[in-house]
């Protein structure tokens, strides 16, 4: 019988666990869908582990790790990947804002043939404003640098062992989980769902941690901010072929300001085309310096007992 694992990143969300862990085991056994569910302590600083611990002594179907200190969603998903046994894998929130009875309907597909099954947002649930409008910007920023549609997509997604296996070789540490599985291939299905309210605590991601989630995501996996440095250059190109023609226009007429066309020259445009262009460079030298180096995505300092030893303490290289 094939078996099913679910990933679940979890960070300071203790209040989720213990629910979390029961509506999944509910739901599977009600399809007749054997499973395991694997959660991932991302550094929590609240008790998530300890619910963790407790989740799986009442169910051995329950396993889970902690990081030894945070090292973000996307290694807490690439550690969830590298502990499934499972013939076939999902990934999802362990809030339930991604909806359980979706993952019938998303199994089902995957025992059609289909190797990636893609849950799709009908909507983004009731959100603030704010955080609606800062959400839609990163995904207008990421589905313009990497070419791909993300404004609809999410981590909640069914892999195929064939496709996770081709994500855990890949070699990089600065991964985005989201666009390698659009970047894998594979046959690929979709499912609509409604994103589902938060039963308890509150979103970890603010307008600066999705913004530095877009930076750091963007310059991981596409080169098109690089390529804006030449853009860049030829504007400031046109820009002061521009002013230099009103400058010399004015300086024929007498009424150019000595100075003062210089200074907006140089410290206006290349000053800040220069300015942004270093800083777009150096968001990428920082990419290889962390690649370079070789540390690991993700340290384990404790597993269930239920997780074989030989994963305490270990990393992807």
């Amino acid at each position: 019988m094939a078996l099913l694992s679910v990933v679940l990143p979890a960070y300071n969300e203790e209040q989720n666990i213990e629910n979390t862990a029961r509506v999944l085991s509910e739901l599977l056994n009600r399809h007749g869908i054997d499973y395991e569910l694997v959660f991932i302590s991302d550094g929590s600083v609240d008790g998530t582990f300890q619910e963790i611990q407790r989740a799986a002594a009442r169910d051995p179907r329950v396993k889970g790790a902690e990081f030894s200190r945070n090292f973000g969603k996307e290694a807490a998903i690439f550690a969830g990947l590298e502990l499934a046994a499972g013939d076939a894998v999902i990934v999802m929130d362990c809030d339930l804002q991604h909806p359980p009875e979706t993952i019938p309907q998303m199994w089902k597909l995957w025992q059609e043939g289909a190797e990636i099954v893609e849950g799709i947002k009908k909507n983004r649930g009731r959100e603030s404003i704010f955080y609606r409008l800062s959400a839609g910007l990163f995904y207008k920023i990421m589905s313009r640098l990497i070419r791909m549609d993300m404004s609809s997509t999410s981590d909640f997604k069914l892999l195929d062992r064939k496709v996770v296996k081709v994500l855990l070789e890949l070699p990089e540490r600065n991964t985005f989980f989201r666009a390698l599985t659009f970047w894998a291939g594979f046959r690929t299905e979709r499912v609509e769902y409604e994103v589902q309210e938060r039963q308890f605590g509150e979103s970890k991601w603010s307008f600066f941690s999705l913004m530095r989630y877009a930076v750091t995501n963007a310059t991981s996996f596409s080169t098109l901010p690089l390529q804006a440095v030449t853009v860049m250059g030829m504007i400031s190109l046109i820009f002061s072929a521009i002013l230099a023609v009103q400058t010399l226009v004015r300086y024929v007429t007498g009424t150019a300001v000595e100075g003062f066309t210089t200074v907006i020259l140089l410290l206006l445009i290349i000053g800040g085309f220069l300015m942004v262009s270093l800083g777009i460079i150096g968001h990428y030298i920082a990419r290889i310096y962390e690649e370079v180096k070789g540390r690991p995505k993700y340290i384990i300092s404790r597993t269930t007992e239920n997780v074989p030893e030989t994963a305490k303490g270990i990393w992807r290289k």
